[in-house]
This record gives structure tokens, sequence and C-alpha cells, in this order.
């Protein structure tokens, strides 16, 4: 089963380091993971993605939470939440086919971002399954590079001080 993990952590040097390290250490596989500052400076997010069953998910909560730098993890996968993942792709892009990729690139929701005389990089983002969905459609064209940010994820409604949604 797949699970996403928010967690609050201190934002400060080694925390992403600390974490991953005691993760791979103790033998959990990481699907995704993106870090950044929240809203207080002092902070910063991780949302991890794992695989496991709930046992498995149990572990890496407890052993996270002995980690000193760790605020706060919330399971979200149950919750009604919002994921996003971030692309940029670099594909072959002859004159020929520029439009016949635009038109994949504006049904998606994406936008080129860059033009060179035989390329096009283009930014996209949404769920897994529709950036997933967009790479095998521009495999054909010939994908020369491909960056992704990881799944980042919020819970919808209001939180209260402690993170509670209501």
């Amino acid at each position: 089963m797949r699970h996403v993990l928010s967690a609050l952590v201190q934002n400060q040097p080694g925390v992403l380091a600390h974490i991953s390290g005691m993760m791979a250490s103790r033998g959990f596989n990481i699907d995704s993971l993106a870090v950044g500052e929240t809203e207080d400076p002092n902070l910063s997010r991780m949302t991890v993605v794992v695989r496991g069953d709930d046992g498995v998910l149990d572990k890496l909560r407890k052993q996270l939470d002995k980690v000193v730098t760790v605020v706060r993890v919330h399971d979200i996968s149950a919750e009604n939440f919002v994921e996003r993942d971030l692309m940029l792709i670099k594909v072959k892009a002859p004159p020929s086919k520029r439009m016949e990729i635009s038109l994949l690139v504006e049904m998606f929701r994406a936008r080129v971002v860059d033009i060179s005389e035989d390329t096009l990089i283009i930014e996209n983002s949404g769920r897994e399954d529709k950036i997933e969905a967009f790479i095998d459609l521009m495999r054909p064209y010939g994908i020369i590079e491909l960056a992704r940010t990881g799944r980042i994820a919020l819970v919808r409604g209001q939180a209260n001080a402690h993170g509670v949604t209501t």
C-alpha cells in the first residue's frame, strides 16, 4: 500500500540527510521525497511517499518520532488531500513535429518553457498518473532529459495549531 507522510521538521542544515539516512539504514525504500520551507521559516515540510503495509508504516513513524529535528509526522494517505508532482522534460522537437507536441502539451495543461533549434523543454505539474501518462506520450518523440520534484501534498481544509484539519 502507498503511504504519503507529511512531516514538519526544523529548518536547519543536515535534517534531510539525517532523515533519509535513517530511513535507508533501516531498510525503508523511499518512492518520493520532497522538502521545502513552510510558511514558518523555522520549519520545513517533508513529503515522503513509501510503500508497505500498516506495520511498515507504524515502524517508520516511530523511527521518525525519535528524531529530534522532527516536529510532527502525519500519514495523510487516508485524508482528503491534494498532491502534485512537477516535471521538466526536454524532448526532441524538429520543426515538423512541434505542432503535434504542442497539441499534447495543451491537452495536458502543460507549457513550453524553452525552445531551441531542435528541442523543447516542457513544464508539467499534476498528479503522478498525469505526469506518467505525459512521459509515455513523449517517449516516441525522444526524451533527452527529465527532472521531477517528487510529490508534495497538503490536506484539504483549515488546520489548527496542532495540524489537525477541521
